[in-house]
């Protein structure tokens, strides 16, 4: 009997350290909420990335819908590793929204209309047992590119994605810069024709944002068939990848709208300097992927603008597909 206690009572201890070696494991969640896929990343305490995931985005989902299946999303993450919210640090996620990072509110969601006037952060933490942070997709890039990618080393820096939407997220000093309210380095919203032009979901007409996002093309390609012009494109499918293949072949309509695309952001980019005066901008997103069928002429574009005599540097962001995550899980560093 004696040694069947002894045996027991061993046996629980190892158990007990084993539990409690689990529990000093620590891990963050960083959620890339886009308009197109929400991602999941799941870091270790050294920032490694430890597990990934994705589902498609209901961009016609309000508030509450759109947070519930990021709650979804985070305990089937953590359920396939076995974790529980004894062992994470916290939650960061990336949206491209106007969000009051002090209090995780969203004010607006340009590229998901439905997604405004909605205190999310506190809708989150009621069924998340854990630190939650919210802020602008921009402005976590911005971060990961920053510290991790192809700004390292760089005091001030504007990182620019392009893809179903258009936005900005902006370093001075090492830190992002949010302005007053939370939505410094929204330049998608910018206007580049006020009142002309195509509506938006900022509610404005115009806009930088609708002459370059990727959720605006199909209207793009609509407006060029009502003037007449011919293509291979169609408004329904219209997307980066067709728009760039239609390009190669010599596509009138594609050589035309990726121009008009890198007019309008070469022209968003100067004004961004011309306020700022900052000399690295990198870029990312989803349309990045034309190369130099768009950025090629938006150098030229913004050469031919600008006439102060000091250098200008545009990279490519290094981050890649994961540039949204690891953004959202600094939120939280």
């Amino acid at each position: 009997m004696i040694a069947i206690s002894i045996l027991f009572t061993y046996g629980v201890q190892i158990d007990s350290i084993k539990e409690e070696i689990a529990l000093k494991e620590r891990y963050i969640i960083g959620i890339d909420a886009g308009g197109t896929k929400v991602a999941y990343g799941l870091f270790d305490a050294d920032g490694k990335i430890i597990d990934r995931t994705q589902h498609i985005t209901d961009a016609a989902a309000d508030g509450p819908v759109f947070s519930d299946s990021i709650i979804e999303g985070v305990k089937a993450i953590m359920g396939k590793n076995h974790l529980s919210f004894e062992q994470l640090d916290g939650i960061g996620v990336g949206m491209p929204s106007f969000i009051k990072q002090e209090t995780g509110y969203v004010f607006m969601t340009s590229s998901m209309p439905g997604i405004k006037d909605f205190a999310m952060r506190d809708y989150l933490e009621a069924y998340l047992p854990t630190r939650i942070i919210l802020d602008n997709d921009a402005n976590a890039a911005a971060l990961a590119e920053h510290r991790r990618g192809a700004g390292r080393g760089t005091r001030h820096m504007v990182y620019m994605v392009i893809g179903t939407g258009l936005g900005s997220g902006i370093i001075i000093d090492g830190k992002v810069f949010s302005g007053s309210y939370g939505a410094a380095g929204e330049c998608g919203q910018m206007l580049a024709t006020p009142d002309e032009g195509l509506m938006c979901g900022c509610e404005n007409k115009g806009c930088f944002m609708s002459y370059v996002a990727g959720r605006h093309l199909p209207e793009r390609v609509r407006l060029g068939f009502s003037d007449g012009v011919g293509s291979v494109l169609s408004p329904e499918t219209a997307d980066g990848k067709s728009l760039l293949k239609a390009y190669k072949s010599g596509d009138k309509l594609a050589i035309k709208v990726i121009g008009d695309m890198a007019h309008y952001l070469a022209h968003c980019v100067f004004n961004v300097y011309q306020m700022l005066n900052i000399d690295t901008y990198v870029f990312g997103g989803g349309l990045t992927a034309l190369g130099d069928a768009m950025f090629v002429k938006m150098r030229e574009e913004f050469d031919r603008f600008n006439h102060i005599p000091f250098p200008v540097r545009f990279k490519m962001a290094e981050l890649k597909e994961d540039i949204g995550i690891i953004g959202a899980a600094e939120l939280l560093r």
